[in-house]
């Protein structure tokens, strides 16, 4: 499959793509036609990601594990559940969404990631990495308890499998009655290069394939005797494996464990696959296919490259050429790329500052100091909580840490900041990118609820800067003596500031400022979003010099800088001058800004009208960040309607 122009036929000449609706249509086919159902499957994914851009690389590698488990498994009463998500549009398209799949993404169009309020044939909600272990193993267990003949299959990747609540499910599967089948797509790599000592062990792993033949025929043959009821079977399984270590020199983590393991083998090879997944799916008891895959398999430019090729946009597939817009003027740049070339600056000013990161280095830009300081960055993998926890470690012995942690990957590690940071007020910067709503991802990594569930939390500080410049002085700001757990949230995508490289400067912590003096209304603000509210205030104010020139609105804005400690001197100004007040926030509406201020003025005995807004009390859909901003009134047009 070298010859990338085969990519451009016209979709109408698929064979067996355009015949199947549903998985019960795949199997009716014979197995000598799933390669070419694999290769129309590919280029079907091919050319609809060319022109609606989502992720690629990682559904490329899964095709012929999608064809297979399908074919050998009769979903959706048969239970096949994915971790993350990133590979299943090849799940998406067998399981009636076909036609529907240029909508992928889009506002209003089918879900970025497998959900069960979609598809029946989507078991599990799976945008978040590790958790498909433990959701089978509950499948599993509701089967056996319902006298179910259901099988249950997880699909976990080895990046995934680096986190905690993996092992976790592993751990509980090995000691709970079920026969779920995990497959372990290892293809070495998250969205960077998988890193660890799982990967190094999934590297070297192996398992004769006629040892395990003669052990299944003897275990069949020892249970029809009656000889192999459970208490033996994990006696001699303990036994078996030790023999098998001494004899390959090697040990097997997962039998260890007393869960079967098979592998590994060609993830490539449909044929293959089918035939094993037949010969084990009846198999009693837990077991583990280790497959071995490569990202943007079967796409010449996303095999090279699958860490830019994971979602890399637009592009020719033709040529493999990514389609960037460019009309030749500068831009501001994304906060990533700010804070990572900030981190770089102050690294290089600060040897105690370290960077800390789960296998997102390029996804927040801290592979810049990463590749010019490789000693002093670290890349845990698919860790949230340890991440925190290692990087509370360092703090705790004398060094700066900079962790960075999406938004809504930081949720899995709330215990950590408080009982491994916050507690013991160590010094130390958690940055949280993609803050707030980040877009076609949708509602698994909206970045909604860090504000509402960091603000009880004692001893931290939480910031969100209006503009690049604002991030870079917090950054500065926060790596200086004794400021305590320090928290920055920003968002996914750019700000409006071209010539962001300012000087930097010290911000005093806990105080907002005033952007635009005003009689009528305060409007609160705080992070990115008061660039909105800047351009609503404006519309309104204008607007009302047509409908009320006797009176036109007059409007203040307040940077607040800071939920917490919140600028309490500011608040008590605009509570001796407003009647009205609103406060704009990028995060959840429930808990955040708006209801801090709610909860100072209520305390102190202002009486004063406030309107919040930010994101409503829902999970939000996916579209671009500009459409949810209008579905969520939070927009400019829609903020200068409130304040009108």
């Amino acid at each position: 499959m070298h010859a990338i122009s085969l990519y451009m036929d016209d979709k109408k000449d698929y064979k067996y793509l355009k015949e199947i609706d549903y998985p019960a249509d795949l199997r009716k086919l014979k197995v000598d036609e799933l390669p070419q159902v694999c290769e129309e499957l590919r280029r079907d994914i091919i050319e609809e990601l060319a022109v609606n851009p989502g992720h690629f690389a990682s559904s490329l590698g899964v095709v012929e594990l999608t064809v297979a488990l399908h074919y050998v498994f009769n979903t959706p009463y048969d239970r096949l559940v994915w971790d993350v998500g990133h590979q299943a549009y090849g799940h998406k398209i067998l399981t009636g969404r076909r036609d529907r799949f240029c909508t992928n993404r889009k506002f209003n169009g089918i879900r970025p990631f497998p959900h069960p309020d979609e598809s029946e044939y989507d078991t599990f909600c799976c945008g978040h990495a590790s958790n498909s272990i433990s959701a089978a193993l509950g499948m599993a267990v509701a089967a056996k308890q319902k006298g179910e003949k259901r099988r249950v299959v997880a699909v976990i990747g080895d990046g995934a499998l680096s986190g905690g609540l993996a092992f976790e499910g592993i751990n509980n599967a090995a000691g709970t009655p079920n026969d779920m089948l995990i497959v372990l797509n290892d293809n070495k790599m998250s969205i960077d290069n998988s890193v660890g000592g799982m990967r190094q062990y999934l590297l070297q792993l192996t398992t004769n394939s006629t040892y395990n033949d003669l052990r299944y025929k003897i275990s069949q043959k020892l249970s029809e005797w009656g000889v192999l009821n459970e208490k033996r079977r994990k006696g001699i399984i303990r036994f078996n494996n030790s023999v098998k270590s001494v004899l390959t020199r090697q040990q097997n983590i997962f039998e260890g464990m007393d869960i079967r393991y098979f592998g590994p083998t060609d993830g490539h090879d449909v044929k293959e696959l089918v035939r094993i997944l037949m010969a084990i799916k009846e198999m009693k008891g837990p077991k583990i296919l280790h497959i071995h895959t490569k990202k943007g398999h079967g796409y010449a430019p996303a095999e090279e490259d699958a860490t830019i090729w994971h979602a890399p946009g637009k592009f020719d597939p033709d040529t493999g050429e990514r389609i960037v817009a460019d009309d030749g003027k500068p831009h501001p740049p994304k906060f990533q790329d700010v804070f990572g070339e900030t981190l770089l600056e102050l690294a290089q000013q600060n040897p105690k500052i370290v960077g800390v990161t789960p296998a997102m280095p390029t996804g927040c830009s801290m592979n810049v100091m990463m590749n010019a300081m490789p000693s002093r960055v670290f890349d845990v993998g698919i860790a949230e909580g340890h991440a925190v926890t290692f990087s509370g470690g360092m703090a705790k012995d004398g060094l700066m840490p900079f962790c960075n942690i999406y938004s809504s990957f930081m949720q899995r590690a709330y215990d950590n900041i408080i009982h491994d940071a916050a507690t013991m007020h160590l010094n130390m910067v958690l940055c949280l990118d993609r803050a707030g709503l980040v877009g076609e991802d949708g509602s698994t990594h909206h970045g909604a609820f860090d504000l509402a569930f960091l603000r009880p939390i004692p001893n931290l500080t939480i910031a969100s800067p209006l503009n690049e410049p604002e991030l870079r002085n917090m950054m500065y700001t926060a790596q200086l003596p004794e400021k305590g757990t320090f928290v920055i949230r920003y968002p996914r995508g750019c700000g409006n500031t071209v010539d962001w490289k300012c000087d930097f400067e010290e911000l005093p912590v806990g105080k907002g400022r005033k952007l635009k003096e005003g009689q009528d209304i305060a409007v609160l603000s705080l992070g990115p979003l008061g660039l909105e509210a800047q351009k609503a205030i404006a519309i309104a104010e204008l607007e009302s010099l047509h409908t009320r020139p006797e009176a036109p609105l007059s409007i203040a804005h307040y940077d607040m800088r800071f939920l917490k400690p919140i600028d309490e001197d500011l608040l008590h100004e605009v509570g001796r001058n407003f009647k009205k007040v609103v406060t704009v926030e990028d995060g959840s509406v429930a808990g955040g800004l708006g209801s801090a201020v709610l909860e100072f003025f209520a305390e102190h005995g202002y009486q004063i009208e406030v309107k919040r807004i930010g994101i409503p009390d829902e999970f939000v859909t996916h579209g671009t960040i500009a459409e949810l901003r209008r579905a969520c009134r939070m927009d400019a047009k829609s903020i200068a309607e409130i304040l009108s």
